[in-house]
This record gives C-alpha cells, structure tokens and sequence, in this order.
C-alpha cells in the first residue's frame, strides 16, 4: 500500500497520506502500481465528464472535451505534459547528445515542445468531444481507460529501455525496475480493465486495441530517444505517457466511429 501511495502522490496531486521520507527504492517499488495510479486518475476524469454529458444531454461536447482534457492536467499538475514538451525541444533540436540532455533539463519550453503540446491538446480535446457525442458511456470507458494504459507504458519504457543519465530521478525508477515488473503491471492493467465488459464488451475490446497502439507509439518514440541520446529520461517517460493516452483516445474513437 505504501508503494502505491508513493507512486501516486508522484504521479498525481492526489494526496491520502503525507509522505515525507521517499528512498529510491520506494520509488522503484511504487513503479509497478503506476497503472493502478492511471485507474484512479481514470475514474474522477470518467465519471466528471460522463456526468457533465448526461447534465448537458450530449449537446455540448466541445465544453465535455475541454473539460476533461483540463481536469488530467489539474490532477497530474501537468508532470507528463512537461515531459513531452521538454522531450521534443530536445530530441528535435538537431544537436549531438550532450547538448540535448541540457536542453531537455532546461525549464524553459522550446518552440518544439510548445507545438508538440498544442497539437496534443488539439487531439485530446477532439477526441473527448467526438467520444461525447458518440454516447456517454463510450466517453466513460475511453477516459477511464486511457490513463490506465498510459501509465503501463510508462512501466514499459523504464523496464525495456536504458537509462540515458548518470543520475536523476528516473533513474531510481529504472534501478528497480525488472521484465517481471512490466509483466506485474500489464497483468494489473488486464484487471484493471476486465470492468468495462460489464458496461459492454466492445468496451474491453476497445481497450485491448488501445494498447496494442499505444504500445506501438511509446516504442517507436523509446527507441528514437535512444537512437538519439542513448536511453531514456524522466522526461521521456512522462511523454511517452501522454502519446500512450492520446493514441488510446483515437483508438477509442475509430473505433466507435466504425460501429455506428
């Protein structure tokens, strides 16, 4: 329980219990519950829009999707955001390696990482917006689904690709990390989304795709990071994530869109 509390006051400006003494070990436990983090996460920002659609009966989908992009952003304080945006004024620069370590650790956004969090934002709010006026439950599975696999990606790149610093934070995540937790976690998503088969089982379908998509997206940008700088970083876990969570919207919504 105190690894998950962990991870999820890392993750989220959620907060159960104050913790005050973090060792990396703590943090390399916490990283298997990341996709439980994301059910959380999941359920406010489902079960806020799927209330804001059935109130305003489906007729203003663009306030659903705006909302519900808004309310990921306020809970996570916007870490993963921060992580795609630093990660693409850096990989993106055209500099040798060193330099674009300095330019992702660098606080200050790039023309890069802002045009990358835009056209993000674009395809979030597009997304919830078209999911709205598909159905609500349709938006509710979606949202509760997507962050749930965004964070099973996250365990993904830290367990399958290198560290690319000497040091940082991420790398307590990496030192601990192991094929068997990236197996624990994708298990744990597995339960994590049987759920949805009560509400309809083109729902866990939906999912099912999702992942194999969002799998898609995060290695191939895992592995142009590492072509690039030699591993991964804090920064390209939090971007991966949010590319997971996007792709896995789209997903959701092709599909949909498919079955009407």
């Amino acid at each position: 329980m105190n690894s998950f509390l962990i991870g999820l006051q890392f993750l989220t400006r959620i907060f159960v219990v104050k913790q005050s003494v973090w060792t990396e070990k703590s943090f390399g436990e916490s990283v298997k519950f990341f996709p439980m983090v994301g059910a959380v996460l999941g359920i406010i920002c489902a079960g806020g829009v799927g209330a804001l659609n059935f109130v305003t009966a489906g007729n203003l989908p663009p306030l659903t999707g705006a909302v519900g992009f808004a309310a990921s952003i306020v809970l996570t304080g916007g870490i993963h955001c921060d992580g795609l945006m630093d990660s693409t004024d850096g990989l993106f620069s055209g500099r040798e390696r060193e330099k674009i370590l300095a330019i992702m650790k660098d606080s200050r956004a790039g023309s890069f990482g802002v045009v990358a969090m835009i056209l993000v934002a674009a395809l979030d709010i597009s997304a919830l917006a078209e999911l709205a006026r598909l159905s609500t439950w349709f938006l509710c599975a979606a949202v509760y689904s997507a962050p749930i696999i965004g964070r099973l990606m996250m365990v993904v790149t830290i367990g399958a690709f290198p560290y690319a610093r000497a040091e940082g934070m991420g790398k307590a995540f990496a030192q601990f990390t192991t094929r068997r937790t990236i197996f624990t976690a994708a298990g744990e998503t597995i339960l994590l989304l049987l759920p949805l088969n009560l509400i309809g089982e083109m729902f866990f379908i939906c999912a099912a795709a999702a992942s194999l998509i969002a799998l898609l997206v995060t290695w191939r940008f895992a592995t142009f990071a590492t072509g690039k700088i030699g591993g991964v970083t804090g920064d390209i876990y939090g971007a991966v994530t949010t590319l997971a969570e996007t792709s896995a919207l789209m997903t959701f919504l092709l599909i949909g869109n498919g079955l009407r």
